[in-house]
């Protein structure tokens, strides 16, 4: 939960489509869910394209921004905040996907806007 909200800030502010990205659980025993929502994500990527298309990017522009974004989630000071927000979470002992998002977010702006910035 927490991690597709870091992820997801990071591709929009990258410009790259969310929609890329669909982290979702299946257990062993839900089967049909797990053929569902890879077929869906399969029709939904057929209908965006090559990565980069649906974002208007240029092959050099779309090396540009992943490297940029892969920069962003590799740096120390974005690893450290995350891992202090999921102690934050575990500690809140709250289990939505929206307070855990929020606390995600959160502990983590400052040193994803500082990234961002690099």
């Amino acid at each position: 939960m927490g991690m597709k909200a870091l992820v997801h800030k990071v591709m929009r502010e990258i410009g790259i489509r969310e929609e890329r990205l669909n982290l979702q659980w299946a257990s062993a025993a839900e089967a049909p869910r797990f053929v569902r929502q890879i077929t869906d994500f399969t029709r939904q990527m057929k209908e965006l394209g090559p990565l980069g298309e649906a974002e208007g990017l240029s092959p050099e522009e779309l090396e540009e921004r992943l490297a940029k974004g892969l920069a962003v989630v590799s740096d120390r000071n974005v690893r450290v905040s995350y891992g202090n927000a999921a102690k934050a979470v575990r500690k809140d002992g709250i289990w939505t996907s929206e307070h855990i998002d929020e606390i995600i977010i959160g502990k983590t702006a400052k040193s994803l806007d500082k990234a961002l910035a690099a």
